[in-house]
């Protein structure tokens, strides 16, 4: 016989009770029953568990050693089983999310704030990063979700949900004549230098960006890149170039940068939440939810 969680709670019963009887009762089974259910649990301890007498029951010296250790059991399995149950409703355990710096801007990252609010007991780590490396890392599994600028030729085994779709504006420095000018059109930057995003680290926008400059009838000449858009606002404030950027961009307000909209430009950027198409996970499921039930706000 191997000891079953069974014969622990009939054990904790008579011990409770101490009386067959009343235990028998308690439990729900007839007293010859639970005797021998007992008894083979005596056998399998290799010690007698109970001294039986005519108006109940006491716990022998291996009985009290017996009942320390396994007072607890059924509360842990309890609280084991509520715990599987939860981790199965995507309510308890962890998850890891991938951002680009960019996403602070345009309200992406509030649905993790709603999420934490939503399921307390979910451990969130949180990953910057452009979108290049994040869209690697959550192919390969070392993150389950991430916000990112999406690219041609993405990984098909990505699913993506739109999260936001913006339109380009100008940056420029304050200093330069081009930042006061009225009707503003990207054209008349045709002769500035542009700092972009390389390439290699997310090319939604920095094709973007050489994109727009064309269809406006000129090659942007690009003096020189930044690893992250708030990079490049960094060094425009420093004078050294003009850019296009996201809209949601200019809520950085940094000094010695005027943000413009322009009447001519074509095309948008796009950010997006993205997850393993395989990926099953009631936690990935929970946040895709609670991105979800954001956008109705």
């Amino acid at each position: 016989m191997e000891m079953e969680l069974r014969h622990i709670r009939y054990f904790l019963a008579i011990a409770g009770e101490g009386s067959f009887t009343r235990a028998a009762e308690k439990v729900g089974i007839g007293q010859p029953p639970l005797s021998l259910q007992i008894k083979d649990l005596e056998r399998e301890v290799g010690a007698r568990l109970f001294h039986r007498h005519p108006h109940g029951a006491e716990l022998t010296a291996a009985g009290r050693a017996f009942h320390e250790q396994v007072a607890q059991i059924p509360q842990q399995v309890e609280l084991a089983i509520r715990s599987a149950q939860r981790a199965d409703r995507g309510e308890l355990g962890a998850l890891r999310i991938g951002f680009t710096a960019s996403a602070h801007f345009n309200g992406a990252l509030a649905s993790i704030g709603r999420f934490s609010t939503r399921y307390p007991d979910v451990e969130l780590t949180l990953t910057e990063g452009n979108s290049a490396a994040l869209g690697a890392a959550v192919s390969s599994g070392m993150l389950d979700l991430a916000f990112l600028r999406p690219w041609p030729g993405m990984d098909a085994g990505l699913q993506t949900r739109l999260v936001a779709e913006e339109p380009l504006i100008a940056a420029l420095p304050a200093k330069n004549p081009l930042a006061k000018k009225r009707g503003l059109r990207l054209s008349d930057l045709k002769g500035e230098s542009f700092i972009v995003t390389p390439r290699e680290v997310g090319s939604s926008v920095h094709d973007a960006v050489l994109d727009a400059c064309r269809a406006a009838g000129f090659e942007a000449r690009v003096r020189q890149t930044a690893p992250q858009l708030g990079s490049v606002v960094s060094l425009i404030a420093a004078g050294a170039g003009v850019s296009l950027v996201p809209d949601s961009i200019r809520r950085l307000q940094v000094d010695g940068v005027v943000f413009r909209e322009l009447p001519d430009i074509v095309g948008t950027v796009r950010l997006v939440l993205v997850w393993r198409r395989i990926d099953t996970s009631p936690f990935v499921a929970n946040f895709v939810g609670a991105v979800a039930s954001a956008d109705q706000l």
